[in-house]
This record gives C-alpha cells, structure tokens and sequence, in this order.
C-alpha cells in the first residue's frame, strides 16, 4: 500500500466514522475555546470542562479577565495542572488580547503565538476551530497515533509531524483531522494499550501490522 493508499483510506473511514467529529471542551466563543485550550496542556478536558463554568461566569470575556490578578484567576483554576503558571498565562494573554486586539480573538496564527501561554498547538487549534483554516494542532495524541499508523515516519518532534501531515491530507480535511486523530488516540489508539482489536483501519497501522507479522512467524 503506497502512501497515498493509506491516507486515502485513513480519511475515508474516519468521514464516516467520525463525520462531525470536534473538541471535547466546552466553550461558547472564541474567548473561552482560548481559555480552554491554555488549560488543557497536560490536563484532561474532562477536568477543564469541570473548571471553567466558575472562570467564565467570574471573567465571561478579554476585559473582565484582564483586569483580574494571577492570583485571583488561581483560585478557580488552583485543580488544573500547573496552576500558577497558566494563571499567569491567562492574565498576561487577556491583557494582550484587549490592548493589541480591541479583546477580539485574532485569526492569524502568528498573532495568536504572541499572546502569553499560547504556542504553536494553541494557535492551530483556534484556527482551525473557530476559523476552518487549515491549520493542524500536534498534540502528544496526534504524534502518537501519526507515528505509530505510520501516516509520519521518523518524525522527531510536532513541528516535523504536523508538516508532514498537512502535506498528505487534503486542505479542507486538514481541521478535523487533528479532532478524527486525538479522539482515536483518546479511546482507540491508546498510549499504553491500544485496541487494535476495535480499530477500523487496523489494516494499514504498520503497529499493527508488524505486532500480527511477529506473532505469526514460528518459535524454536
């Protein structure tokens, strides 16, 4: 199976697998999706979602929250991994986004990467979310299940797997196939245990390919 074979029948069982698939975190604007997205770095959505009800209702949008302190947005924050930090993060971010940006979230990613707490899989994620372009969000998921398909080979960090991704994939794929690849590394294509016996495209992961080769071949 070439390259394209495999891509091609990646995005054809996952469009009708998975054919609304989208984030898990929960969010009204594009504010909050920012928000959301900053908090989740190494925490899951589930305790996000839990989270930010009580940090939007206090700061619903840029300017309530950028007259806020790090200290007072730890306090509702203060369950998510690394809380000091991303209170900072998130100050620093809503102060930015009202002076530069008259509080509106902008939809060029290099702006997006000037705002505090906002890198490169931050700033994908809004674009690809909130404005459709196509941008794809690398996170430990992605590079995982990319790696492990063999959609990348050899990829040594997200920058290298979300080049060679967007280089295969179809441009008006290319913003829901981060979501198609984070939710099957999340319930499929798991870190420690994958369930390749409830994969649908099995048959062209070289994981499992290789694991089903080892097995068949006889012992002395």
């Amino acid at each position: 199976m070439t390259r394209k074979e495999q891509y091609e029948r990646m995005i054809a069982y996952f469009e009708q697998a998975r054919p609304t698939a989208q984030t898990e975190l929960e969010y009204h604007d594009p504010f909050q999706l920012l928000v959301a997205v900053i908090l989740s770095a190494q925490c899951t959505d589930k305790r996000v979602n839990m989270t930010t009800p009580a940090l939007f209702a206090a700061y619903p949008d840029a300017f309530a929250m950028a007259k806020a302190t790090p200290e007072e947005i730890f306090e509702y924050i203060h369950s998510i991994s690394y809380p000091h930090n991303k209170s900072k993060h998130l100050a620093g971010m809503a102060r930015k986004l009202v002076e530069d940006f008259g509080g509106t979230v902008p939809g060029d990613i290099d702006e997006l990467q000037t705002l505090p707490g906002v890198g490169r899989k931050t700033a994908n994620v809004i674009a690809s979310v909130v404005f459709n372009l196509p941008a794809l969000a690398v996170d430990t998921h992605v590079f995982r299940v990319a790696n492990r398909i063999g959609l990348t080979r050899n990829s040594k960090n997200p920058l290298q797997t979300e080049r060679e991704l967007v280089k295969h994939i179809p441009q008006d794929k290319i913003p829901i196939a981060h979501h198609w690849l984070i939710l099957h590394g999340r319930y499929v294509c798991q870190a420690r245990k994958p369930h390749c016996g409830e994969c649908g495209i099995a048959d062209i992961c070289l994981y499992h390919i290789k694991n089903n080769k080892t097995k068949k071949e006889p012992t002395c």
